[in-house]
């Protein structure tokens, strides 16, 4: 069965914690609630004018944190609302290896590359590379580039006299914990892609699923702010700071370079 290939809404903003929830409210003042029928779940829609044209969007947060969440959401969101793009707004550790020092926080990170880097076989240290005391982990990564469609429209983005921001462009490591561990970013993240900008714990799932959308299938891109650097000194003092950044180049991005 064919379907017509329209989409309904322009973008879907998907967020995972409600200070990025907060942080992406700011972008509009007229968000409206919007129920389905037999939905728990909470959306929120919004719209902007460009070109004498009503460009509809629609954000929703994650019930949970994680890839599984993150997945489903991002699937419903494509399968019910059929936006144009999806993009993931938020924060994220920043854990560029080689220019950290000219990684602050409230910089953005865009990923080219989004790659999950808890896929693997935990064995015993001996015969693994990376290891941990007695345990030690086979790294299987898996893989999902952004498109470089998307990826132009953010270079674009970060060109314009409109950009307020500091924005890396880089691989950005997804995994199923929060990592507080600077060991842990040098031995398994580090170790497998060196020049790895951010790590998070949804992004791939959200990358997956757009991928894997049925038509009119949507492009995706995930734009987070950094918050902390994933070593013994996380905290959550930046949090607002990295979310609301995010959010803003998120609607510079889409409003003015996505057509």
């Amino acid at each position: 069965m064919s379907r017509i290939m329209e989409y309904d809404y322009y973008v879907a903003l998907i967020t995972v914690t409600a200070t990025e929830e907060e942080g992406l409210r700011h972008i509009y003042k007229d968000w409206k609630p919007l129920f389905l029928e037999g939905d728990d779940q909470k959306y929120y829609e919004a719209a902007f004018e460009r070109g004498g044209k009503t460009h509809k969007v629609i954000t929703a947060r994650q019930n949970e944190m994680g890839m599984t969440a993150a997945g489903v959401l991002t699937m419903k969101m494509i399968s019910v609302f059929r936006p144009k793009y999806v993009i993931m707004v938020g924060i994220a550790a920043g854990i560029a290896y080689k220019n950290a020092v000219d990684q602050i926080y409230g910089d953005i990170v865009v990923p080219d590359i989004v790659w999950d880097y808890s896929s693997g076989k935990f064995v015993s240290s001996g015969r693994a590379r990376v290891s941990f005391g007695g345990v030690g982990f086979i790294p299987r990564p898996h893989f999902i580039n952004t498109d470089e469609f998307m990826l132009e429209a953010v270079e674009r983005t970060i060109e314009s006299p409109k950009n307020e921001y500091h924005v890396h462009i880089g691989p950005m490591a997804c995994g199923s914990t929060v990592v507080a561990n600077s060991e842990v970013v040098e031995k398994q993240i580090h170790s497998q892609y060196g020049n790895t900008a951010a790590l998070d714990m949804e992004s791939y799932a959200v990358m997956y699923a757009v991928k894997e959308s049925p038509v009119p299938r949507p492009k995706g891109l995930v734009i987070k702010g950094v918050c902390d650097y994933a070593d013994e000194e996380k905290s959550d003092q930046y949090q607002k700071f990295a979310a609301f950044n995010s959010a803003q180049f998120a609607k510079l991005l889409y409003e003015e370079f996505l057509k």
